[in-house]
């Protein structure tokens, strides 16, 4: 008679209950696709199926791989809620590679430009051009011919030559978050004249550098890699480092061998000049990259793993051993980390992962205690050779001081898992490294030692989110491919199915009731405002940070942050002496942005105050900016440039909306003004009324930034006003400059009378500083307070006072008050008044232009949908105009063209305003807008 266990039969069948009973005896079943996963990743080393842009783009091989899709975060109109975009197909990807397999896919470091490589080696290239959702191709694979040989096994993108500043950690000294800022200078190598390059190893050891030349045309160069023997010329897995010495490239070959090599890349010439003369005269050759390549070092790892140190406990007693089954998977060169001042780095070190195959024949009799996956570590030390002194006579000095560099690889201890590494990302600006395992769960190392983020050992130093405590919970199935965000606190991972699934960190001082744990609110406060510092000065997509705000913090949690941000960056509010420097501060629009965003509910309904403030300051700047950028150009301009009728159009929009809006002010204090006439002679009901009063106009007029911009746009209108007669101007542009002059002339406040006015208000709050006896530096928290949480501050209670008892009063009778009382100011959508929430339900204005689209509705989700035709309700417009929603701040440009004109194109070029909205959120299109010629249909 046969044993039970001999015939295989079910032991849960048996006794006929499958879930009676549990012994053990079946091995458990590994993840849907890990054993395909595994295998790709030991066959090609450029296997990466998602990556996430810094631009905040998410793009990703579709599970068939022949096609890309394209995907972002977005915030919902309807009710404000950050969630993934739907789905945007790259249909360009399968013509151009013929139907072959997609194998990798890379963005380059400033997110731009993507990069999709097939299983045969071709490389196409894919630009974003005005919108998250608009992207082009810019290199087709016509270039490359496919063959087998010629598989990318590693590629990295050539840096841009740009120094950012940089934050290395926050320390905490007197009960407050001080943080280290310093210059991060650039890597080469690097394009001279600014253009896309990337470098690759092919499998048969062929490394190329395609570049894109000034002429935006694709070229290339190539050179073979030394090797000690034939066997090691067909390579499986390839990594790329630049380094200050040059670019550092680890190769793996299939006789198991990893060699280490420097790559230096030489340019002749070595600077592009960009003058359009010299390049018609033919001048100056485009730059040709030349190949200097070193061989440093060959290790054979073998298969011998040192098991002693482990990542988990069960494995922490495990022997060394020797299984035959273990191979290569993933292989990278981890960066050096600098220090406190950015000048000094430690050396980087080689990172290799070997996994057991799912398919072998007794991967289900492999001892429990085996690892899946094994991390080897090389570590980079560079030693200077020396001559022994009996020989240092017989050396002509000259020699000897020219000293040599020996580069050895010194072994570290393997650290083991019980689980598969599907892959190893370094993030959070290189702070954390990444491990991220089949079972979807996600654990960060310290790059300089390898030890595990556990816990907060340090509750007064904050180098990361990750060493803050916070995490990614389990909380999706299993994915095999993942990518992070910009800032590494979300991310995606694609499922067995092939569905995104968005994650997002969850910080550790969770409440309990209403009590946080100090240490660890503060930390954790302190980690994201690094992280949106170090955003801000990298020009970093920060949405994956307002997602993780928005979702998993508290409403003070979220102010806290904001007052944090202010000084980690650190931004002085205090405008009222140097008002210049406001409009060049490249972080301000930033923490505005931000600070604005906290504040949206949804597309219908009124942001809180300090949200208000932040978004009307933000079109304050914008405005400033136009007029600025537009009055410098004019004054430069050559007689045979005609003006662009786009760019008047946009001037115009913005002057009525800065006329409007500066009336707005007024209005609405008068209204103030007739409120507390009854308490102005009273002292203390004065300040308790001002205390509960919310005011967008009084916290504006207060604050020394917002009414720096207001001068600078009253700056503006005297240069547009003069300009209409000193500026040589052609026929039908004169048209349009002409109603420009009329309608700034015909304002019923002047602007010479509203300069008076916001000098009036600025000669009271000096009064009041100096008065008080506070300095420039002691100006800076009462601005911030103000402008911050929207609480006036003790200190400005007698500007307050002297504006509702002398200023008002005193303009009332230089200007017509009827007029501006009977403006419709609906269109600003600043107030919190019926006729404000209808306009918003029923019309858009175009967030750059300041002009009201017309011809659409917008559905009970924010969503612009086709009106109706003036003939009737039964005859709908039939339009496929596009245009672009920011997708932070939801709203639309109704321009979604290249700029045609040579003053179009610098000037939105210096706003910055072809991919990005006001609000510095990224633009994505929508189909489907109905003609602007077409009266709106009223909802109600």
């Amino acid at each position: 008679m046969p044993m039970i266990m001999d015939e295989s039969l079910d032991v849960d069948d048996l006794f006929g209950d499958p879930a009676s009973l549990d012994l053990g005896l079946s091995a458990p079943q590994p993840t849907k696709g890990l054993a395909q996963r595994v295998d790709e990743m030991r066959l090609l080393g450029c296997c990466q199926k998602i990556a996430w842009s810094r631009m905040g783009c998410i793009a990703y091989i579709s599970q068939d791989s022949l096609h890309v899709a394209v995907r972002h975060l977005v915030c919902q109109p309807s009710d404000g809620k950050w969630t993934l975009s739907e789905e945007y197909p790259l249909n360009q990807t399968t013509e151009t590679h013929g139907g072959q397999f997609l194998a990798h896919i890379c963005w380059n470091e400033s997110g731009t430009d993507l990069a999709v490589i097939d299983t045969s080696g071709r490389i196409s290239i894919f630009s974003i051009s005005t919108a998250l959702n608009n992207i082009v191709m810019s290199r087709q694979t016509v270039l490359d011919q496919a063959d087998d040989g010629a598989q990318v096994v590693g590629m990295m993108w050539v840096n841009i030559n740009r120094a950012v500043p940089a934050f290395n950690q926050a320390a905490k000294l007197n009960g407050r978050w001080n943080y280290s800022p310093f210059q991060r200078k650039p890597i080469g190598p690097f394009h001279p004249g600014g253009k896309p390059a990337l470098a690759c190893v092919t499998r048969v050891g062929t490394i190329k550098l395609i570049y894109q030349n000034p002429d935006n045309r694709w070229a290339e160069i190539s050179a073979e890699l030394k090797t000690t023997s034939q066997s090691d010329r067909i390579l499986t897995h390839a990594a790329f480092l630049a380094t200050p010495n040059g670019v550092l490239v680890a190769a793996h070959s299939l006789s198991e061998k990893i060699s280490l090599y420097r790559l230096e890349v030489t340019w002749n010439p070595s600077h592009w000049d960009p003058n359009p003369q010299r390049q018609a005269t033919g001048a100056l050759a485009f730059p040709v990259p030349t190949f200097g390549i070193t061989h440093y070092k060959t290790v054979n790892p073998g298969r011998l793993f040192t098991t002693k140190k482990s990542e988990t406990e069960n494995l922490a007693e495990s022997s060394s051993s020797k299984n035959s089954l273990y191979q290569l998977t993933s292989l990278d060169i981890i960066a050096g980390q600098s220090d406190n001042t950015g000048n000094s780095f430690s050396s980087p070190w080689i990172l290799a992962i070997y996994s057991t195959p799912i398919h072998a024949p007794n991967h289900a009799a492999r001892p429990q205690m085996s690892p899946s996956s094994v991390m080897v570590r090389w570590q980079l030390e560079t030693t200077n050779l020396s001559l022994h002194p009996v020989f240092e006579e017989l050396v002509p000095k000259k020699a000897s001081g020219q000293n040599k560099t020996k580069v050895e690889l010194r072994r570290l201890d393997d650290i083991s898992s019980d689980r598969y590494v599907v892959s190893v990302d370094q993030i959070e600006f290189g702070n954390v490294l990444a491990v991220t395992y089949d079972d979807s769960s996600v654990s960060f190392f310290d790059p300089r030692t390898m030890t595990s983020f556990i816990g907060m050992d340090d509750p007064n130093t904050v180098t990361s989110m990750s060493q803050a405590g916070f995490r990614y919970p389990l909380d999706v199935p299993a994915g095999l491919h993942t990518c992070f965000s910009p800032n590494g606190c979300v991310s995606i991972a694609l499922d067995g199915e092939w569905q995104a699934r968005l994650r997002l960190m969850e910080p550790s001082f969770d409440s309990q009731g209403d009590l946080y744990d100090e240490n660890k609110y503060s930390a954790g406060i302190a980690a994201l405002a690094l992280a949106f510092g170090r955003g801000c000065a990298s020009e970093y997509n920060t949405d994956d940070l307002l997602t993780i705000l928005i979702r998993n913090l508290s409403p003070d949690a979220q102010n806290a942050f904001i007052n944090e941000v202010y000084r980690a960056l650190p931004i002085s509010c205090n405008f009222t002496t140097e008002q210049e420097k406001l409009m060049q501060h490249q972080y301000i629009p930033r923490c505005l942005s931000v600070q604005a965003a906290l504040g949206f509910q949804n597309h219908f309904a009124p942001r809180n105050l300090p949200s208000s403030v932040a978004w009307a300051i933000l079109n304050l700047r914008h405005t400033s900016v136009l007029f600025a950028f537009f009055l410098g150009y004019t004054k430069t301009a050559k007689e045979h440039e005609p003006f662009d009728n786009d760019v008047l159009r946009m001037i115009y929009g913005n002057t009525k909306w800065a006329l409007d809006f500066s009336r707005f002010i007024l209005d609405d204090l008068f209204e103030l003004a007739e409120e507390f006439e009854p308490v102005l002679d009273d002292q203390e009901a004065f300040v308790q009324k001002l205390k509960s009063t919310s005011s967008l106009s009084l916290t504006l007029i207060l604050a020394s930034m917002s009414r720096a911009f207001l001068h600078f746009i009253c700056r503006g209108l005297r240069g547009l006003s003069t300009g209409h007669t000193a500026l040589p101007i052609p026929g039908n542009t004169r048209m349009y400059y002409a109603e420009l002059f009329q309608m700034i002339n015909n304002s019923p406040v002047p602007t010479n009378i509203y300069e008076k006015f916001l000098s009036e208000v600025d000669n009271a709050i000096r009064f009041t500083y100096q008065k008080a006896g506070f300095e420039d530096n002691e100006r800076r928290t009462p601005e911030k307070e103000l402008l911050v949480n929207s609480r006036i501050p003790a200190v400005l209670i007698p500007a307050a006072s002297a504006l509702f008892k002398q200023i008002i009063p005193g303009i009332k009778a230089q200007i017509d008050q009827m007029a501006i009382y009977l403006t419709d100011y609906s269109w600003l959508g600043l107030s919190n008044d019926r006729r404000t929430e209808y306009y918003r339900r029923t019309r858009q204005v175009d967030v750059l232009k300041k002009i009201p689209l017309r011809g659409f509705m917008l559905d009970e989700n924010g969503i612009v949908e086709p009106g109706e035709s003036q003939q009737g309700k039964d005859q709908p417009v039939a339009s496929s105009l596009a245009r672009r929603r920011c997708v932070r701040c939801c709203e639309i440009s109704g321009d979604t063209s290249t700029p045609r004109s040579a003053l179009y194109f610098r000037m939105v070029i210096r706003m910055q305003v072809i991919r990005n909205c006001l609000c510095g959120g990224m633009w994505t299109f929508e189909a489907g807008a109905p003609a602007p010629d077409v009266p709106v249909r009223k909802v109600g």
